[in-house]
């Protein structure tokens, strides 16, 4: 078989993730795709009761309550135990020199399926692809990732080396079995920098989100006697980022499909006064005793305000949640932070 990059950034390769065995990944995507099977025909059965007791609608009904499933089906109480954080090898604590020697890890396993057959996240896949990038440039993946840090000033995003003085580093939590906060155990993160390895601040993030949303818009904006300077990354590539796609899902957003190292959820508007779908891209994080997402919200913009200066890009909304704190789900709670602040943009 062929394994391409593309395949790898948006999680279709058939690389394992922690879960060795093939039946149990199977059981559990069964397990989640009849649940939201259920909450679908609930919703079906719920809609034709209103309208067999004749509900007649008089005006534009406020957005139903953002997704009644969508808290109870994705959103896990913090400090909630998560199956998948009972995987042994999330806790290793061997010292890997290399991204290449990292490999050894999962190189002799079998693919779970043909690539690009199926979705499956696989932070092995990232793994292998900080390998493809570390040959590419001819240099260590995590230098290589450190300079393009400086490049975009996120000056306190670092690797997460045990061993290192990182100040104002914090330490992580997570529940015990007994459900007691306790500090999370002891790992070496060197298996996998591209899949969960490096420590940032919420200050950081939205310096990335804002220069990727730069990109994203520049070449929408006319560029008024060289005052606007080109993004960090071309229109097209952030665009190619963005666009869904086929065969992919995303777990914590059942309005969303991966993309290409994103989750995205597309405009999309079927009915009047109904309910709206925004596009943006978000990604969240999980870690030993910690918890993160950072949600892109693009603003809509008017093309006959795009030539007037000084508005220019980035426009839209970016928020980034971090916690110290194991299995805590963000991304509806970043989206509800979002809107409120497009919002009130909008108001003014």
């Amino acid at each position: 078989v062929t394994i391409t990059t593309r395949l790898l950034v948006s999680h279709l390769s058939g690389i394992r993730h922690y879960e060795k065995d093939i039946t149990k990944v199977k059981e559990e995507k069964e397990k989640v795709n009849k649940a939201l099977k259920l909450t679908k025909s609930h919703q079906d059965k719920e809609q034709k009761e209103k309208e067999g007791k004749g509900i007649e609608k008089t005006d534009c009904v406020k957005q139903k309550k953002e997704h009644d499933s969508e808290t109870k089906s994705r959103n896990s109480k913090p400090g909630r135990n998560d199956k998948e954080f009972e995987q042994e090898e999330y806790y290793l604590k061997e010292k890997f020199e290399s991204v290449i020697e990292s490999l050894k890890i999962f190189k002799n396993d079998p693919l779970f399926f043909k690539p690009g057959d199926q979705f499956l996240y696989s932070t092995y896949g990232f793994t292998l692809l900080s390998a493809v990038v570390e040959r590419a440039s001819g240099q260590k993946f995590t230098d290589y990732m450190l300079k393009m840090f400086r490049d975009l000033d996120m000056l306190s995003t670092v690797l997460d080396d045990n061993e290192a003085m990182i100040y104002n580093r914090a330490r992580c939590y997570i529940y015990n079995k007994k459900g007691r906060l306790v500090n999370a155990p002891y790992v070496d993160n060197s298996y996998k920098w591209a899949g969960g390895g490096f420590l940032s601040s919420v200050g950081d993030l939205l310096k990335f989100g804002n220069a990727l949303l730069y990109s994203y818009q520049a070449g929408q904006f006319k560029n008024r006697n060289g005052k606007l300077l080109p993004g960090y990354l071309k229109p097209s590539t952030v665009a190619m980022m963005w666009t869904p796609v086929p065969k992919t899902e995303v777990s914590w957003d059942r309005d969303g499909k991966y993309a290409m190292a994103w989750a995205v959820v597309e405009k999309n508007q079927q009915y009047g006064c109904c309910r709206q779908q925004r596009h943006y891209a978000s990604h969240t994080g999980g870690a030993v005793g910690a918890s993160s997402v950072l949600l892109i919200l693009p603003e809509e913009l008017d093309p006959e305000t795009l030539g007037s200066w000084p508005v220019a890009p980035p426009r839209g909304v970016i928020v980034t949640i971090i916690c110290n704190m194991q299995s805590v789900s963000l991304n509806s709670t970043a989206l509800k932070i979002a809107r409120e602040f497009d919002k009130e943009k909008r108001a003014q």
